[in-house]
């Protein structure tokens, strides 16, 4: 899992590079498939219950699985990179989401804040702690600076199993008692809003957007419960991160 993850996060630090305006998400898909395969491991979402692509690339108002296509970034917009590589029998899944030249100040409030929360919920995890303290954390943090948390979609159980069978909601949820325990791995990736939370499908069954068209940023880290808190598995062997190494997303 360290191993994988490590490359996971080498491949999304690497696709952040291309991030720039004029490029389509669609070339930003070839070069995570090209990457993930050159280090002899399989993106994750190729093929996954019919998912075209082998990056999610989710730009503004999409929540998350915006399908790559040939539309390009412009100035202004919000971009979140969703990769997941499999390798070693494991899957090690990450995202970011970066800003796409001079965008307005509640975007850069959404994109700075969403990055924190994910923090926040990473504080949360230990052993013996209920999962609901992960989204005690996240909506604590976004209500605090006046972001909806979408309840829709939730961090999950993953390693051998893209998706396992652990869920992590990112709002308080009472009924979210199961206890983490050493060497549980898992994603918490919340999705945070500058308006309304609610999401909407579109047609292909994949996309999801917040009903309001407002925007909506994501960051994600896959992680291992640990008796004192949580171990950050999608790092490279020095430590960095797509969430770090990069000032666009912290400015």
């Amino acid at each position: 899992m360290r191993r994988t993850g490590a490359l996971a996060a080498e491949v999304l630090i690497r696709a952040c590079e291309m991030v720039r305006v004029g490029v389509a998400t669609d070339a930003i898909d070839q070069f995570v498939h090209d990457l993930a395969v050159a280090n002899d491991a399989y993106p994750s979402p190729l093929g996954y219950r019919g998912y075209p692509k082998s990056v999610c690339t989710s730009v503004n108002e999409v929540i998350c699985h915006g399908i790559p296509d040939s539309r390009v970034l412009c100035d202004g917009d919000i971009v979140n990179i969703d990769v997941t590589v499999y390798r070693e029998g494991v899957h090690g899944d990450t995202s970011v989401t970066l800003m796409v030249g001079e965008v307005d100040e509640h975007s850069l409030r959404l994109v700075t804040q969403t990055r924190a929360a994910l923090m926040a919920g990473i504080g949360a995890v230990r052993a013996g702690a209920p999962v609901s303290d992960i989204g005690r954390a996240i909506q604590s943090h976004a209500e605090k600076h006046r972001l909806g948390v979408v309840r829709e979609f939730i961090g999950h159980g993953v390693g051998t199993e893209f998706h396992a069978g652990l869920q992590v909601p990112h709002n308080y949820d009472r009924n979210a008692t199961t206890v983490l325990v050493e060497a549980m791995t898992f994603t918490i990736e919340p999705m945070l809003t500058l308006g309304s939370p609610r999401a909407l499908m579109w047609d292909d069954d994949w996309t999801a957007v917040t009903l309001d068209g407002r925007r909506s940023a994501q960051f994600e880290h896959t992680l291992a419960c640990c008796s004192d808190g949580a171990e950050i598995l999608t790092q490279t062997s020095a430590g960095e991160t797509a969430h770090a190494l990069f000032p666009n997303p912290i400015t």
